[in-house]
């Protein structure tokens, strides 16, 4: 190349888009260490902390989602959407990208489409079994689509469809040999299985209210909890349950040591987010799915769906958790061989060279446009 390529990477929202655009960038920084990356995001969303805290450039855009239900809210939506459609010409034209990739969310509707207005070359990195409207909007005058799952030629040109899982953070691509770390960073016990129970940084309503309602029966049968409650439903759940814990229980709002957490586990209760799904085929541990009704398109159903199609995973709908989940989790652990079967077919959905393989694909474009 006669000069350091120029990457700008759009989209955010959700953790579920920005950690992975996030991984996506610290690959092309590995491979092209003199890149210039530039992220575009949405004012106010949480890209615009978590990307600058990850060591890179963003410029927020006054980009908003659609009212379904408020329709007279639109107004003000179309005119942000104008606004950001004129920013991105700006940013455009002042960074001057060899290649934009978008990753989902609100910024990457107007960032890519007037890059594919001005003949850059776009990639679009699809997370879930059930494709966002931005990048199904973007998709024909994409060159290459970057997908999770299989099937989804329903969606995209299938031409332009590269299988390659879902980025994820670096420290969940290996868990071995992190057990007696993660024992000791929670307070376990060596000798008794640990299940954990996440449900988003915001928390999941209803796997905690099945928690509430039996977890002292998982206790009483020997078992321990790490109860990752979301930041949303943490008093309550500790006004539930006293604030003398028994032994094995351990509850919080965040759990920043993820890869412990994976690594500790014998059984695993989660939503069904993209990203969230990706770590767990990584962990290969067995897990119970209860995918979010709340989500556009359903999407966290689909995505639970692909797995436990494989068997691969366990799926409850959100509506019988609260009286199923606990009753499940028993059962499941009480039968090794169930166990063992989810964990390797779910190990074998594990795409742990996500990140680099989207990356190279974005460095072939920029090759591509020099030539």
């Amino acid at each position: 190349m006669d000069r350091k390529p120029k990457i700008l990477i759009s989209g955010g929202g959700t953790g579920g888009h920005v950690f992975p655009a996030i991984s996506i960038a610290h690959a092309l920084r590995q491979m092209a260490p003199g890149a210039e990356i530039l992220f575009v995001g949405a004012e106010g969303r949480m890209e615009m902390d978590k990307v600058p805290a990850a060591g890179y450039r963003i410029v927020g855009l006054p980009v908003s989602g659609f009212h379904r239900k408020k329709v007279w809210k639109n107004v003000n939506t179309l005119v942000k959407l104008a606004m950001s459609l004129s920013r991105a010409d700006s940013i455009l034209r002042e960074f001057s990208p060899d290649v934009v990739v978008g990753v989902g969310g609100y910024a990457s509707g107007p960032v890519l489409r007037r890059a594919q207005a001005r003949g850059i070359p776009t990639l679009l990195q699809e997370q879930n079994s059930y494709a966002g409207l931005t990048n199904k909007w973007l998709a024909s005058r994409a060159q290459k689509i970057c997908v999770a799952w299989e099937g989804m030629e329903k969606y995209f040109p299938a031409d332009r469809i590269l299988i390659t899982g879902n980025p994820v953070r670096q420290d969940m691509i290996d868990l071995k040999g992190k057990r007696e770390e993660g024992l000791s960073e929670f307070g376990f016990r060596a000798n008794s299985p640990v299940v954990l129970v996440l449900g988003g940084s915001q928390g999941a309503r209803t796997i905690n209210r099945a928690l509430l309602a039996g977890y002292s029966s998982l206790l009483d049968a020997g078992y321990q909890l790490l109860w990752q409650t979301g930041s949303l439903y943490l008093d309550t759940v500790r006004k539930e349950t006293g604030k003398e814990l028994p032994a094995g229980l351990v509850i919080t709002d965040f759990i920043a040591r993820m890869d412990l957490a994976y690594a500790v586990a014998g059984l695993i209760v989660s939503r069904a987010g993209a990203g969230t799904l990706s770590e767990l085929c990584l962990a290969g541990k067995p897990v119970i799915l209860v995918p979010s009704p709340n989500v556009a398109g359903d999407h966290q159903t689909h995505n639970a769906m692909a797995l436990a199609n494989r068997k691969a995973a366990r799926m409850i709908p959100d509506a019988e958790a609260e009286q199923t989940l606990i009753k499940s989790c028993l059962g499941l652990l009480a039968n090794r061989v169930a166990r063992e079967e989810l964990a390797v077919n779910i190990k074998e959905m594990a795409r742990p060279e996500a990140a680099r393989q989207i990356a190279e694909e974005v460095l072939k474009l920029v090759k591509t446009e020099k030539e």
